[in-house]
């Protein structure tokens, strides 16, 4: 498991970590951390305490990140209408590679690297209040087996996220 520490990702969130002066450390799990729950029981965590990156597809094309609680599903409704957009678009793993840099199953809410095919690639950033709830929180860190302990107010002040309620 230690390659997983000099994956390309990988290095680029811990990058962006330190440079946006996130305190946690990426940690590499045994087991894949590919779902909120895989990832809460590999920690002995709660899964409300996993902060999922969620990537849709806005109207004109822009990613949409949305970092959920992951015991909770995005009400896409819900969203479309805080953001006032008709509705969201689902993101496939293609899109979510092209717009990130990342997999799906490792996405984080760091260090995304567009590969230039998008139109209009910076993506919009949501956070779902439910995380404000826990102390710690863990996102995946560029790969299915590394993530990263953080803060809600972390990651607002790092990713510059919207806060609102993702779940009706």
């Amino acid at each position: 498991m230690e390659d997983v520490l000099n994956n390309a990702s990988v290095k680029r969130i811990t990058a962006q970590l330190r440079e946006h002066n996130v305190s946690g450390e990426v940690t590499v799990l045994s087991d894949s951390a590919r779902s909120a729950a895989e990832a809460a029981a590999a920690l002995g965590i709660e899964v409300g305490q996993i902060a999922s990156s969620i990537v849709f597809k806005l109207p004109d094309g822009r990613p949409l990140l949305v970092i959920t609680s992951g015991a909770h599903r995005v009400d896409t409704e819900l969203v479309a209408k805080f953001l006032g957009v008709e509705k969201l678009h689902r993101a496939d793993a293609n899109f979510v590679k092209s717009a990130s840099g990342i997999s799906i199953g490792g996405v984080s809410p760091f260090g995304w690297q567009h590969d230039g095919t998008l139109p209009n690639p910076e993506p919009v950033v949501l956070i779902d209040v439910a995380l404000d709830a826990f102390d710690v929180v863990w996102a995946a860190a560029g790969h299915p087996h590394a993530v990263f302990p953080t803060s809600y107010a972390e990651l607002v002040q790092a990713t510059g996220a919207k806060p609102v309620s993702v779940e009706a």
